[in-house]
């Protein structure tokens, strides 16, 4: 299963895959349970492939994150994500040591490393995978980048003004991890605390 398959669901524990359409959102099912459940439009939902983390000079995808934590494993899981603050930071610094620890809160640790630990133990996570081959072109008018690549299920099925979705939020664009617009653009945060994820 690859990453952009995998999806995060605010205010929802673990992680799920798309199932169809429903009338008023998508099925979703639990990949550790396959239990199926309804995800409404107005939830947001983020496909683990569309995250990044902040780093001083750019932002990494999760993919690689997580090839990283693998590696370093040996392929098996890694510490648990309700370990001490301490542990979690650390195992970041060993991994990516140039994470922006301004940014990237103790609290998105653990989402990132219970992401891992699930994907792990169900055999979900392939190293090697590959993403689809993106095509780049330049815009005449503006000059900036446009991307053009295939839209993932869920932003078939949601409707436009939810194909921007955050898996986790921080106050004024202070996100440690951003997802993707289904035009390859990133977002900022929006406002809230704590995240449910």
């Amino acid at each position: 299963m690859k990453l952009k398959d995998v999806l995060a669901v605010s205010g929802k524990p673990g992680l799920y895959k798309f199932v169809s359409q429903a009338r008023n959102g998508i099925i979703v099912e639990g990949v550790t349970d396959q239990k199926r459940m309804v995800v409404l439009s107005t939830t947001k939902v983020s496909a683990l492939g569309d995250i990044a983390i902040y780093t001083a000079t750019e932002e990494v995808p999760l993919k690689d994150i997580f090839k990283k934590i693998y590696e370093k494993e040996g392929g098996k899981a890694t510490i648990s994500h309700k370990s001490d603050d301490t542990s979690l930071k650390k195992i970041l610094e060993e991994i990516q040591p140039d994470y922006d620890k301004s940014r990237v809160y103790v609290s998105d640790i653990r989402k990132v490393i219970n992401w891992y630990n699930l994907l792990t133990e169900q055999n979900l996570f392939d190293p090697n995978e590959k993403e689809e081959e993106e095509v780049t072109t330049d815009t005449a008018e503006t000059g900036e980048k446009t991307t053009d690549e295939k839209a993932s299920k869920v932003s078939k099925t949601l409707p436009k003004s939810k194909q921007t979705s955050k898996s986790i939020k921080r106050p004024e664009g202070k996100s440690a991890t951003q997802s993707k617009t289904a035009g390859g653009k990133s977002k900022g945060g929006s406002a809230s605390k704590k995240p449910s994820i």
